[in-house]
């Protein structure tokens, strides 16, 4: 049958705005406690032709912001996705459309959607240019800023709880060390750190989550959801850019604070691709070997410690409280060389395409330093996949 007719059948219905109003409400809930944005600030916002769009809207005039210029020939759903060939907000080639209406209206900020509206990416006005922010770096700034909101509401950040992913930033753990707050390192995959937040609930502590976040430029700030969700994450980043836009800093300079404070944590993937069935015997064969034959170098830094995640280890944590007993990770085909000077690298095959990502984790002191390593572990990584 056609559409209509399921219509008048009661085969199908509408979702009504009842849904999305709850849906928004619960939004709405973790907005800091008395925010409006100032009736100056102004907003970039694209759906890259996807559903934000409604939702989007609808909560940056919750926060007061009304000041939003819409990109035009990506504000409607279509899933041919005429304007851009690859709409993910992690690309600037995404972001193009919406970085030249930037440059005719100059925002405050600039903010993506993906087709799905669970991921955001942004770009900062900053000395006459646009800065994209990593994933990670979106992470590492809300964790950071979410824990100052709350200690400054006059709550305890030992019995706060963030979570992110094994193969996302380990910056959060120098964060969690230096404020207290408790961090979770799940697998990679938004269920798992919904499940952190279930088991949360089913103590009676929901209340004690401060956000989640993977480095894939998914965030989670509230309750409300057990996936990642760019809505709350829109609300939430433009919400700290104006806190620190009100000191006189955007979120690049916010980042760059942060660095000089915790050291430059730099990351990066290798992606090696291996196809055919004679492909799939050499990634077997690769993983095989570095779980048998472990590596006592990587690009001239010693290994300290290596972590097989088949085994189902003991989850990694930065502990708040401490009164937790300790959880197992489920056994993925992962493997963690820890290297010395806070180093690292992570194998990780591909669960449905013929590939294994190395994904590379670099600090130093400066930023040239940890690029530095980082274009040695890269290098190290391909040398390997070789």
């Amino acid at each position: 049958m056609d559409f209509e007719e399921g219509l008048a059948n009661g085969m199908i219905n509408w979702i009504g705005d009842d849904v999305i109003d709850a849906f928004i409400a619960a939004v709405k809930k973790v907005s800091i406690p008395g925010f409006k944005a100032d009736e100056s600030y102004s907003v970039v916002y694209t759906p890259l032709n996807g559903t934000g769009m409604e939702c989007v809207s609808k909560i940056l005039k919750e926060i007061g912001v009304d000041k939003v210029s819409v990109v035009p020939e990506q504000a409607n759903p279509d899933g041919h996705f005429p304007t851009c060939t690859y709409p993910n907000p992690e690309f600037r080639a995404a972001l193009e459309l919406a970085l030249k209406l930037a440059e005719e209206v100059k925002p405050n900020l600039v903010v993506a959607t993906d087709p799905d509206a669970d991921r955001m990416g942004t770009a900062i006005p900053h000395a006459g240019e646009y800065k994209l922010l990593s994933g990670n770096e979106m992470g590492v700034l809300l964790m950071d800023w979410l824990i100052n909101m709350a200690e400054a509401n006059g709550e305890d950040p030992k019995t706060k709880v963030a979570v992110t992913s094994i193969v996302s930033s380990t910056m959060p753990d120098a964060l969690a060390k230096d404020k207290g707050f408790e961090l979770r390192r799940v697998l990679t995959g938004f269920k798992y750190i919904g499940d952190q937040i279930d088991q949360l609930k089913d103590a009676g502590e929901e209340d004690r989550y401060l956000m989640g976040f993977e480095e894939s430029y998914g965030y989670l700030v509230g309750t409300h959801a057990r996936d990642k969700d760019a809505i709350v994450a829109v609300e939430m980043c433009v919400e700290m850019a104006s806190d620190y836009a009100s000191k006189g800093m955007d979120l690049y300079e916010a980042m760059d604070a942060l660095y000089q404070k915790y050291g430059y944590y730099i990351n990066g993937i290798v992606n090696a691709s291996f196809p055919g069935a004679a492909g799939a015997d050499k990634m077997a064969a690769l993983m095989k070997s570095l779980r048998e034959e472990p590596l006592a170098e990587i690009a001239g830094l010693k290994v300290v410690g290596m972590t097989d995640f088949a085994k189902g280890p003991e989850m990694p944590r930065v502990s708040g409280l401490q009164k937790e007993a300790p959880q197992y990770l489920p056994p993925a085909n992962v493997i963690e060389y820890q290297l010395e000077d806070d180093n690292k690298i992570i194998f990780r095959p591909s669960g449905t395409e013929p590939k294994i990502k190395a994904y590379l984790f670099a600090k130093g002191a400066t930023r040239a330093d940890a690029e530095a390593i980082e274009a040695k572990l890269r290098a190290a990584a391909e040398e390997i996949f070789a």
